[in-house]
């Protein structure tokens, strides 16, 4: 179970794979052979039913010439840098040292 923002961004993620798809005026038969998934699967997929294996998201996305998007899933992690930066000690200063 997803939290509800969540679900909404796959379901958006899922209609945007459907769209490419439909773009490239390839079938869901098509599509789920070349991906070597059933028709189901690939529905669940584009529904954003992420019960689907990273795997097939990847191969979906390799498939229509869209796989560099994955590079960029968690690549500007800025909440994480921060934290990691509060947590980085300062350097010492001397005092009275100009």
């Amino acid at each position: 179970m997803l939290f509800p923002a969540t679900q909404r961004r796959t379901e958006a993620l899922g209609a945007r794979l459907r769209a490419a798809r439909l773009r490239r005026r390839m079938s869901e038969t098509e599509m789920a052979e070349r991906a070597f998934v059933s028709r189901t699967t690939l529905r669940k997929l584009e529904a954003g039913d992420m019960s689907v294996s990273a795997a097939v998201l990847a191969r979906v996305l390799e498939i229509l010439a869209l796989d560099e998007d994955l590079d960029r899933i968690a690549s500007d992690d800025e909440l994480g840098n921060r934290l990691a930066d509060a947590r980085t000690p300062l350097p010492h200063r001397r005092r009275g040292v100009a």
